[in-house]
């Protein structure tokens, strides 16, 4: 009882501190232990060697690094986001700051931790100034996207924001009628479901509330924390 009690206020903290009501869930959420990462195949070694030394399209200019994606090869879940911004330029890492704090509050709230998923960006390196990413910048590094989406095989993808959500489903429409349904992603049709990115959020927080919808919505098709 002391352990469920733990686990109950431990959600409840999660979701105040990502401005939502608490929703009563039927059953337990409880996070699993941290896994170990494994070690990377030589596949994944190559593919990350090809990210780093990328000059496909122009941002090879000017950007810091690359940001290959971080988390584990094997997660049943992947988070795809647009670009990376300037703090993901200097750290190489995807999602970080505010909206990497937010995103990983996100997932706690689903009961998995950011290292348990693979997060990654429809492109590799970052736009100047932040802005949109252009379509022949899409298509350059869209080889070296499928390929990590194969390596990991989800089972899930989630598309954080419009223009990853736009670009992996190819269609050009608004977020909204995107999201509250289920799409479905290359020949082996993994389900995909579409959610606002952390940084809307920040700046729209009356929106919290149904990016947890989205959230539940992806759980119940798929268990983030089952093998």
């Amino acid at each position: 009882m002391q352990a469920s009690s733990a686990t109950a206020a431990r959600r409840r903290r999660i979701l105040d501190e990502m401005g939502i009501a608490v929703w009563a869930r039927r059953g337990r959420l409880e996070a699993p232990p941290l896994e170990t990462p494994r070690p990377e195949t030589p596949d994944w070694q190559r593919l990350r060697e090809a990210v780093g030394h990328c000059t496909a399209c122009t941002l090879h200019r000017t950007r810091t690094q690359t940001v290959f994606g971080v988390g584990s090869p094997t997660a049943r879940w992947m988070v795809i986001g647009e670009a990376p911004g300037a703090e993901e330029d200097r750290q190489g890492e995807p999602f970080v700051g505010a909206a990497g704090k937010l995103l990983n509050e996100m997932l706690r709230a689903v009961g998995v931790e950011r290292g348990a998923v693979f997060i990654a960006n429809i492109l590799k390196c970052r736009p100047p100034n932040n802005r949109d990413p252009l379509p022949e910048e899409v298509s350059a590094c869209a080889g070296h996207l499928q390929a990590q989406i194969e390596l990991v095989a989800p089972a899930l993808i989630l598309a954080v924001g419009r223009i990853a959500a736009q670009n992996l489903l190819q269609e050009p429409v608004p977020l909204g009628r995107l999201r509250g349904r289920v799409h479905a992603w290359g020949a082996r049709a993994i389900p995909l479901v579409v959610t606002y990115h952390p940084a809307y959020l920040l700046r729209s927080p009356a929106d919290k509330r149904k990016a947890w919808d989205d959230l539940r919505m992806a759980r119940e098709l798929v268990d983030p924390r089952q093998p």
